[in-house]
């Protein structure tokens, strides 16, 4: 897929993130404005409007800026002019404003009033059938209706079509109105140039005790109390008596530009001197060098209840982060590392820097723990109980500190005392008084009752170097080291590695949940221990597979984890029961208050306290979040499909989209409207008709599909919010691709038809073959038959005809004994002939010349069968070589030349005859007589009932052949047969190729 803009690019437009953290200082919700996290969009980072006047939201979640250049949209990642729109025409906009049913209404200085309706601008004063609007000022009532002071007509209300005209001009104050509002007891507010008045049963009355004329903005409070802004300082108070407030020196008589109201009840002010807060603990101030230095013009809460603010500079993002960070005083040189963190009994948090020292924070207040026993001493573990903690250091040994009443107290101990080691890197007090310190090299000294007693390896535990120690409910004292897990139980000692479930041997820290399982965070990730046996999460997210260096619980059951990384927030009873996923583990950074999340490696980096916040030592300094301000009803992002790309042509969203079908690659441009983090918004899609199910969770905004099939699709988008959370809702769009004409039904039937006929014709043609083949088998069978009969009947047949005749005659004539007996002898003569001739026939049909390949040879043995009279000379002569020739043509030329040869031993009474072959370009057959001839007319036509010439020329006819008979009265017969050489000479191929197609063709 073509990936939407990253966070990357996202940064990389320009945005300024700032996270500035307090000093060491009250801790509380109403924090300073220095404790906010603050972005912003200027000239610098391309923002596209120069000055902002007006903001407001529209009910799609889309942000409104009224800027010096122009109309400006923003989705929480992209800007974009109204130059984009090419309904709006421009002017100074004076204000922005929603209706009843959450739509933009642009308000400009004197000029008239544009709506946004179904994707474009309306003049409003069209949609109201009046000639014009000349809106001076206005104010967007509970209900959705606007007031507006027009210059022609006065006040008016305006509620969807219907106008109602409140006050006509004379009834309004003589000066130009700049800002309007009301409160609940029906008063209407003015605020002009030359005072403040309101409005009320049907006349206006000037308000006294506010001594600046010219009032910029107005915020109704309440009930009846009213905020002022003026050009000389902030006023507050109600239809009778207004005072100024009470602000610093500095602030006093500043310009003020715009008020607001948040959801927790702060009062913020927009001035010439930048943004200023007020509540019950004060006024927190931003000074001049900040984003406000410039002017602030306007501020608005949107649906998630980030403060947007926007002033000559550009625009302002102003929002709580989930963590609050502490640092030291600015200038110390160890100021970003983080050290031991530990809350006592009296949920005091004591906290000791990497580079030395100790500080106690109680109340929100903060101090340094002044005492020799740990000056400039850098310090590894903090544990304790009541009014004393005990202290692990880098080389002082163990030490005792005593904390009644400010007044500090305390004792060391050394290896003089006993201690094994003057390194100690953890330290823990048991539940029956008893100090554990873990020294660095020289393994655990148990300090009770006045005296240390040592353990080392050689008394079982997995090694003498130990990062935490901690005692379960059980009683059960726990060890974390390099080489693996140690626990001292009633004198026994178990060791737990990578054998028995462990992710790895090297264990940095433990903590025992609400509900006994034992969580263990090695260098390879996390793993609990629960029914006695060890286990890592099955598959586990990456994060948990970090390196872990402190965990802690908050009243809600979730575990709280500092990472090599990352700053985790997961379900106990998921990850221990195996169903957790990637998208239920929340990672915290600097969008939620972390300047940098990466954990420390100490005995204690992640402590809760006794108000449930969750304390973390990391190495920016110490960190706190209150889990039960994480609320689950954030607001819902809201998606939206913002364009259609087919190819790189854009395609207009709206209703049913038609793609072309020479479009191969079609993306999806979405986005999900939640301001807060908009980095964090994830997306799934599906496009019905096409997909299976929804997409997997990502961040990109864009789908793309490519050589979609034509047909009817639906595309769908969710999106969560920047705080994680899944919504219901969902944009779609339905979208229609156009088939190509070779996908019409149409064509495709076509071709079922073409394809049809084609077969249909294929059929046709094979019956035909088929036919065809079946023909010239009988055509043959016939021709077969009917040379037989041909043979028959010249020969054979005549011969038993004429000896019938002599046998009727002799037995006409019984009774002559010597008729019968001359009859008798011409028959048997008859009869032997018929004998000769009969078996000449058979011979006709069973010899054949392939059993040789000489014609010659096979015509030769036709005078040697008995069939030349002795009477007759034979010449036989073959001229040129012999050659091979086709089976067939070889068997129908020998069938010629046997008929010639009968022929002229049987009727021409010849003396002599010649027989000639000649191998040449073509073949020549010659059968020569010498006897009485053939009568020209019979020669030409054949004898009636006689079949013998007109056989050999079919013959010849079947093989491409030309036979002539040559013949007169008494100068005897000359048959001459010649076949084409280029036919039936096989020359150098196989019999079965190329010639074979030919001889076959000829008996077609």
């Amino acid at each position: 897929m073509i990936h939407a803009p990253s966070p990357s690019r996202w940064l990389a437009t320009g945005l300024v993130l700032i996270c500035l953290v307090a000093e060491l200082r009250a801790l509380d919700p109403n924090h300073t404005l220095s404790q906010y996290l603050r972005e912003q969009w200027t000239a610098d980072s391309n923002f596209p409007g120069g000055a902002v006047d007006a903001i407001t939201q529209t009910a799609d979640g889309y942000l409104w800026l009224g800027t010096e250049k122009g109309l400006v949209r923003f989705d929480g990642v992209n800007f974009r002019l109204t130059s984009s729109f090419p309904e709006f025409s421009g002017g100074l906009v004076s204000s922005l404003t929603t209706d009843g049913a959450g739509r933009l209404c642009v308000i400009f200085w004197g000029t008239g009033v544009l709506c946004y309706r179904d994707g474009k601008f309306v003049n409003l004063a069209s949609i109201l059938r009046r000639r014009t609007l000349e809106v001076a000022s206005s104010w967007r009532e509970e209900d959705g209706a606007s007031l507006l002071t027009d210059l022609i007509d006065g006040m008016l209300r305006v509620r969807g079509e219907n106008v109602q005209v409140l006050a006509p001009p004379n009834v309004l104050p003589p000066s130009l109105v700049l800002a309007m509002a009301e409160t609940r007891d029906g008063k209407i507010w003015l605020g002009t140039v030359a005072g403040l008045f309101y409005f009320a049963d049907g006349r206006t009355t000037r308000v006294t005790g506010i001594s600046d004329k010219k009032i910029n903005c107005l915020l109704p409070v309440g009930d009846r109390e009213l905020w002022v802004g003026t050009s000389k300082g902030l006023y507050r108070g109600n239809a009778t008596l207004f005072t100024r407030v009470n602000l610093p020196p500095a602030l006093a008589t500043v310009e003020v530009l715009a008020l607001l109201r948040d959801h927790d009840g702060n009062i913020w002010a927009g001035t010439t001197r930048g943004l200023f807060r007020i509540n019950a603990s004060g006024v927190s101030f931003s000074d001049e060098s900040d984003f406000g230095g410039r002017g602030i013009n306007a501020l608005f809460e949107d649906r998630e209840w980030n403060l947007w603010a926007g002033g000559a500079r550009g625009l302002e993002r102003i929002r709580d982060g989930v963590f609050v960070t502490y640092t030291l005083t600015a200038g110390s040189a160890h100021a970003k590392e983080g050290g031991p963190v530990y809350v006592d009994g009296a949920n005091r948090t004591w906290f000791a820097p990497a580079g030395g020292g100790l500080y106690v924070i109680k109340d929100g207040r903060s101090q340094a723990v002044k005492s020799s026993l740990i000056e400039k001493e850098v310090i590894y573990s903090i544990t304790g109980r009541k009014n004393e903690i005990w202290i692990g250091t880098q080389h002082s040994g163990l030490k005792r500190i005593e904390y009644r009443h400010g007044v500090i107290g305390g004792k060391a101990y050394t290896q003089a005392n006993g201690l094994a080691e003057n390194t100690v890197f953890a330290v823990y007090q048991s539940q029956d008084g008893a100090v554990w310190a873990a020294t660095l090299t020289s393994g655990i000294s148990k300090f009770k009752d006045g005296r240390f007693v040592t353990y080392t390896t050689a008394d079982g535990l997995a090694s003498n170097t130990v990062s935490t120690i901690l005692e379960t409910r059980d009683g059960t004292i726990w060890f974390a080291a390099p080489n693996g897990l140690s626990s001292l139980s009633r004198g026994h000692w178990t060791t737990y590695t990578t054998a028995e479930g462990l992710p790895s041997n090297s264990v940095n820290c433990l903590f025992e949940d609400s509900s006994g399982v034992l969580w263990i965070g090695t260098s390879r990730g996390l793993a609990f221990l629960k029914a006695g046996r060890v286990q890592a999460p099955h598959a586990a997210p990456d994060s948990l597979r970090e390196e872990i260096f402190g965990m802690s619980e908050d009243n809600e059951r979730w575990l709280w984890i500092a990472t090599s990384g990352h700053v985790l927030r997961v379900s106990n009873q998921k990850v221990s029961s195996g169903v957790l996923s990637s998208a239920e583990v929340c990672e915290y950074g600097a969008a939620d208050g972390l300047p940098n999340a990466k954990g420390v490696k100490r005995s204690r980096s992640v402590v809760a306290d006794g108000q449930g916040r969750i304390w973390f030592s990391l190495e920016r300094g110490l960190s706190v979040v209150d889990p039960s301000h994480i609320t689950n009803t954030y607001a819902p992002a809201l998606p939206h499909v913002e364009a259609i790309m087919a190819d790189n042509d854009s395609i207009t969203v709206g209703g049913l989209v038609r793609v072309p079908s020479s479009r191969k690659r079609i993306t999806f441009i979405y986005s999900g409207l939640s301001l807060a983090v908009p980095e964090r918004v994830r997306f799934r899609y599906s496009l019905d008709g096409f997909d299976r199910g929804w997409s997997e969770p990502t961040t990109d905004r864009e789908a793309v599909y490519t050589n979609l099939s034509p047909g009817s699709y639906r595309f769908r988008v969710i999106a969560s919010n920047s705080y994680r959370q899944w919504n219901n809702s969902e944009a779609a769009i339905s979208l229609e691709v156009d088939p190509a004409y070779w996908q019409t039904w149409w064509f495709r039937m076509s071709c079922v038809a073409a394809f049809s006929a084609l077969l249909w014709m294929l059929y046709q043609l094979r019956l035909r073959q088929v036919a065809r083949q079946f023909n010239i088998r009988l055509e043959e069978r016939v021709s077969e038959r009917t040379r037989m009969a041909r043979d028959l009947h010249d020969t054979f047949l005549q011969t038993v005809e004429g000896s019938k005749l002599v046998a009727d005659d002799a037995l006409e004539h019984s009774t002559d004994p010597g008729r019968m007996r001359r009859a008798m002898g011409q028959l048997s003569v008859w009869l032997g002939q018929a004998t000769q001739e009969g078996r000449a026939a058979l011979n006709s049909l069973r010899t054949a010349t392939t059993q040789t390949n000489d014609l010659a040879v096979a015509l030769r043995r036709v005078t040697e069968d008995g069939v030349i009279p002795s009477s007759m000379a034979v010449t036989f002569s073959v001229v040129c070589d012999a050659r091979e020739i086709h089976p067939i043509v070889r068997d129908e030329i020998y069938r010629i030349g046997y008929d010639a040869i009968h022929n002229a031993c049987t009727h021409s009474g010849a003396s002599q005859l010649e027989v000639e072959i000649m191998y040449a370009r073509d073949l020549n057959l010659r059968v020569i007589d010498n006897g009485i001839g053939i009568d020209p007319a019979i020669a030409d036509r054949g004898k009636d009932g006689h079949f013998g010439l007109q056989g050999m020329r079919e013959r010849a006819a079947r093989i491409g052949g030309k036979l002539t008979l040559v013949s007169s009265l008494n100068s005897g017969t000359e048959i001459r047969l010649i076949v084409p050489g280029a036919i039936i000479f096989q020359k150098k191929m196989p019999v079965g190729r190329s010639l074979s197609k030919k001889i076959r063709a000829l008996f077609r």
